[in-house]
C-alpha cells in the first residue's frame, strides 16, 4: 500500500509560502528523517530532483539570450544559489548543536533542502547559457560584493549563537525569524515574477517555497514548545530580536534587489506579448508594476508572515520591533 504524499509537500497541492507560513502546524517530530524520505525526496522532488522543474517547464530561449531580463536573473539566481550554500554550512552548527534527536534529523533535512536549492539555482543558470566550467567563477563575480555586505553578517549572527554562545534555541530563532523571515517573501515574489517569463525558474522557486515552509513552521513551533516550557528565556528572545532588527537596518540588502528589481523592469516590457495580462498578484499586471512597488511588496508580505509566526510563537510584542513598512 503506498503512504500518501502529505498536502504540504505535494507540488500541486501545497499552499503558497505565505499561506503555508502563516497557517501550518508542524512540529520536528511530525518532520523526521522518515517524512523527509517519503513526502519530500519522493513528493515534491518527483521528476525534479536535478534541475527543480521538469522537462514541462522549460527555459524559454529569450533567457538565454543577452539584455536585462537575463541579466536580472542571473544575479538573483547567482545572489541566492550563495545564499544558499553559506546556510547549508551554517546549519552544519545547527545539526551538531541540537539539543535533542528530533531537533537534529530536522535540521539535517533543512540542510538538505538548502543544499539542493543552491545546486538547483546554480544548475539553471547552465540552462541559461553559462558554460559548466565556468560557473563557480561567475557565480562568486556576480555575488561576491553582496556575500561581504549582506550574508556574511546575517549568517555569522547565526552561528555565533549556536557555535559561540551554545544558544540552539536562540539560533533557531535567528534562522526563522532574521533569515528565514525577511528572504522567504523575496521568494514568494520571484516564483510569481518568473511565472510566465521563464517557467522553470518559477517551478525552481515554487520548489523552494515547499521547503520554506516546513522551514519556518518547525522553526516557530522549536521556538514556541521552549518558551512554554521555559516562558523566563523571553528576555533572551526578545533581546536577539532586537538585534536583529538592527542588523536589518545596517544591511544594505535593497541595494542590491532593486538593481536586479531595475533589470527586470527593463526586461520585461520588452517582452510584453508574452507577459500580456498576467497578474503577479490579484488585480494587478505585472506590466503595471514598478520596481520600488514589487519590493514594497514583498516588505509587506515580510510583516504579514512575521506577525503570524511571531503571534504562534508566544511573541506579539517582538511584531512592531520587525516592521518593515
Amino acid at each position: 500500500m503506498t503512504t500518501p504524499i502529505p498536502q504540504e509537500t505535494d507540488w500541486d497541492r501545497a499552499p503558497g509560502l505565505l499561506d503555508g507560513a502563516m497557517s501550518l502546524d508542524l512540529t520536528a517530530e511530525q518532520c523526521d528523517l522518515a517524512y523527509w524520505l517519503r513526502a519530500v525526496a519522493q513528493g515534491t522532488l518527483l521528476g525534479r530532483t536535478e534541475t527543480g522543474h521538469t522537462a514541462d517547464e522549460p527555459t524559454p530561449e529569450h533567457m538565454r539570450s543577452e539584455g536585462p531580463l537575463r541579466d536580472a536573473q542571473m544575479l538573483e539566481l547567482g545572489c541566492r544559489s550563495v545564499a544558499e550554500e553559506q546556510g547549508t554550512r551554517a546549519l552544519a552548527y545547527y545539526v551538531a548543536g541540537a539539543t535533542g534527536v528530533a531537533e537534529m534529523d530536522f535540521f539535517a533535512t533543512q540542510l538538505m533542502d538548502e543544499a539542493r536549492h543552491s545546486m538547483v539555482f546554480r544548475n539553471h543558470l547552465v540552462e541559461m547559457g553559462v558554460p559548466a566550467e565556468k560557473l563557480h567563477a561567475v557565480i562568486a563575480e556576480l555575488s561576491a560584493d553582496y556575500r561581504r555586505d549582506v550574508l556574511d553578517p546575517i549568517l555569522e549572527f547565526a552561528v555565533r549563537a549556536v557555535r559561540d554562545e551554545g544558544d540552539f534555541i536562540g539560533a533557531v530563532a535567528v534562522f526563522t525569524i532574521i533569515i528565514e523571515g525577511v528572504l522567504a517573501p523575496a521568494a514568494e515574489l520571484s516564483e510569481r515574477k518568473w511565472s510566465v517569463i521563464d517557467p522553470a525558474a518559477s517551478a525552481i522557486a515554487r520548489g523552494a517555497a515547499i521547503d520554506e515552509i516546513r522551514h519556518l513552521t518547525v522553526g516557530s513551533s522549536i521556538v514556541r514548545e521552549h518558551l512554554l516550557r521555559q516562558p523566563d528565556y523571553r528576555g533572551r528572545l526578545m533581546d536577539i530580536v532586537r538585534r536583529g532588527r538592527t542588523l536589518w537596518d545596517e544591511i544594505p540588502d535593497k541595494k542590491y534587489i532593486m538593481v536586479r528589481e531595475q533589470l527586470f523592469q527593463e526586461g520585461m516590457h520588452q517582452h510584453a506579448d508574452l507577459i500580456g495580462d498576467y497578474e503577479v498578484w490579484p488585480g494587478t499586471r505585472l506590466l503595471d508594476t514598478e520596481a520600488e512597488e514589487r519590493y514594497s511588496m514583498a516588505e509587506r508580505w515580510t510583516d504579514k508572515m512575521a506577525a503570524a509566526r511571531l503571534a504562534y510563537m508566544g511573541l506579539p510584542e517582538a511584531v512592531e520591533i520587525l516592521r518593515l513598512t
